[in-house]
């Protein structure tokens, strides 16, 4: 046995390249003894690492040992890149992550970004992202996975973040040497190296142009499905532009980072998804092409730098050869499209028409599923990542668990054991009594201060403890209800809420919120969602190739979500009435904030 393992070892660590011949032979004789001989059982797992780390011995290994099938999905994130299997079952089967500040120092990020001197200018070294990738793929091909049975891998990019190519790289992409890491490859292939990302807010000037361009922000967000912000891609691009005309001139593509990564595993440009190009203020959402008038607005010749976009599940291809030969993945291994983080968050946790998910964290975000959308000046709407003939719609409310908790401090003495026995001891509606409560200035709507009104909607100063933490909790999830309706999301019989966050461990506070909407609500587990999401994407846009199959069909083997709380009787007609009045209170609100700014 020792002598078989030792010959397997001179075998793969012999200078020369190996022949497909010897390569086949040895692989038999060795699954052969593994099969057969008893004693191989102990060193199994270490022979088929030593055969794997030859690339031609791992597709010829491939379907010899391991019938099991896997899906990839990739993270691009800010502060990290991760990475999942999933296997036919969609179980998670490998998991990892590379921090960029810790694993990549040389990059001398904090957070995985570079502020610049102005505190608006936010940017990531594009050359980070592609070294991550080379490391993570190391390790990944070190862990055991058998690369080989991989049969799709899609991914997720932080939006809005774009990357600019440099004229003829595509040459360079499609002939990568298998000998070198992709970072030496391509690291003059980019002309501009430092990626501007969401957290850049330097393009206001931008904004107010492509606006004014297009006929005003709500003309915008009827097109594009949001009005202009600086993080959004479009205005980012448009201020390249304006800056530095030369290198947007030697730009021969612009790639969101979702797309960005995909390319480098194509080894070709990869198209911008429908999904992730909805949040670029370019995109007309409704025809899924590139609205004209937003291009002009925004540079010259921007169509030919941006390509195609296609469907978040299409298939673009097969991996490069590159990864064949040096991490022994299938020549048959698919690439399906990658998105928004957003968006593939919406993918993993496996929402269905209808549907919304609630993130009860630090700053609250709705995740809405809806068919008919109407576009306003608060909230996105995006083409679905699943579904493309639906869209999906974004909210954020930045006043969540901070003003939860300092609610709780002041009513219930810091315990949410308190504070849960205090707020089932009042009546839904809490007798007519409405409460706004933004310590900070909210997103949705733009609104700031603490807003007390009674059951004539009087304004009053400050409630009794019980009737403030009801005031509170119905509040936010009121505003959640107008604000996604006025999207154009609505409640169905088949509504399910999927709840996340700190907050959905609380079973009182989620009554409330099954209340509120009238639907009931499941709790969700969503570690790594986006990650997962592009995992799920994957295995997805297998099916789609094969037959058109619903996002839930092909993922009906995934573990379902845990049913917290149903609406109780009558709930919809106590809150149908007090939800017209929360309206009108919030509009006297934000008059009043807009005032106030003014003076």
């Amino acid at each position: 046995m020792g002598g078989r393992v030792w010959e397997i070892c001179l075998f793969l660590n012999k200078p020369c390249t190996p022949s497909e011949q010897q390569c086949v032979g040895l692989v038999r004789v060795t699954i052969s003894w593994l099969l057969i001989d008893p004693r191989a059982r102990g060193v199994r797992h270490t022979v088929l690492q030593l055969l794997t780390t030859c690339s031609v011995c791992a597709t010829f290994l491939c379907p010899t040992m391991d019938s099991e099938s896997y899906y990839l999905g990739f993270d691009f994130s800010t502060q990290q890149l991760k990475v999942i299997a999933i296997n036919e079952d969609l179980q998670v089967v490998h998991e990892d992550n590379l921090q960029f500040d810790r694993d990549l120092p040389e990059f001398g990020t904090q957070g995985g970004i570079h502020t610049h001197r102005d505190k608006l200018t936010v940017t990531s070294p594009v050359l980070m992202w592609v070294k991550a990738l080379d490391m993570i793929l190391d390790r990944l091909k070190s862990s055991g996975l058998n690369l080989g049975r991989v049969r799709a891998l899609s991914g997720t990019g932080q939006q809005h973040g774009s990357v600019y190519w440099k004229k003829g790289t595509r040459d360079q992409l499609q002939h990568l040497n298998a000998a070198l890491p992709l970072h030496s490859l391509l690291e003059a292939c980019f002309s501009i190296m430092d990626s501007p990302i969401w957290m850049d807010s330097s393009t206001s000037t931008e904004c107010r142009h492509l606006e004014e361009a297009v006929g005003g922000a709500q003309e915008l967000a009827n097109i594009t499905g949001s009005r202009a912000y600086e993080r959004f891609t479009g205005n980012q691009i448009a201020k390249v532009f304006h800056q530095n005309a030369e290198v947007y001139s030697q730009t021969e593509r612009i790639s969101l980072v979702s797309s960005f990564a995909a390319s480098l595993f194509l080894g070709d440009y990869a198209p911008i998804d429908y999904s992730d190009g909805s949040g670029m203020n370019l995109l007309n959402i409704r025809e899924k092409i590139w609205s004209e008038m937003c291009l002009d607005a925004c540079a010259p010749n921007l169509k030919e730098k941006l390509g195609s976009v296609v469907p978040s599940s299409s298939v673009l291809g097969s991996v490069s050869s590159y990864y064949v030969h040096r991490y022994g993945f299938s020549r048959e291994c698919k690439i399906v499209a990658f998105t928004g983080d957003n968006p593939a968050s919406l993918a993993g946790m496996r929402l269905q028409r209808d549907d919304i998910a609630v993130s009860l964290g630090t700053s609250d975000t709705l995740f809405l599923w809806i068919q008919d959308p109407t576009p306003a000046l608060e909230g996105h709407i995006f083409c679905n990542p699943v579904q493309h003939q639906d869209y999906m719609a974004l909210l954020c409310f930045k006043n969540g668990s901070l003003m939860r908790e300092k609610i709780r401090d002041d009513c219930s003495s810091g315990s949410w054991e308190v504070f849960s026995q205090v707020l089932t001891s009042t009546h839904p509606g809490n007798n007519g009594n409405i409460g706004f409560y933004f310590d900070a200035m909210e997103i949705t709507p733009q609104a700031i201060g603490v807003h007390r009104f009674n059951s004539d909607s009087q304004k009053f100063s400050e409630f009794p403890k019980d009737v403030e933490i009801r005031a509170l909790i119905e509040g936010q999830f009121m505003a959640k209800r107008i604000h996604a309706e006025r999207l154009g999301y609505k409640i169905m019989p088949q509504t399910r809420i999927l709840a996340t966050g700190g907050a959905s461990r609380n079973q009182d506070i989620l009554q409330v919120l099954s209340d509120v909407f009238n639907a009931p609500v499941y709790t969700i587990a969503t570690a790594n969602s986006a990650c997962l999401g592009s995992a799920y994407q994957a295995a997805h846009g297998l099916t789609v190739e094969t037959s058109v199959s619903p996002f839930a069909e092909s993922l009906k083997s995934s573990e379902g979500h845990q049913l917290a709380v149903t609406p109780r009787p009558g709930a919809d007609k106590i809150y149908g009435a007090l939800l017209k009045r929360y309206a009108e209170c919030e509009n006297a609100v934000v008059r009043g904030s807009q005032s106030r700014c003014r003076n």
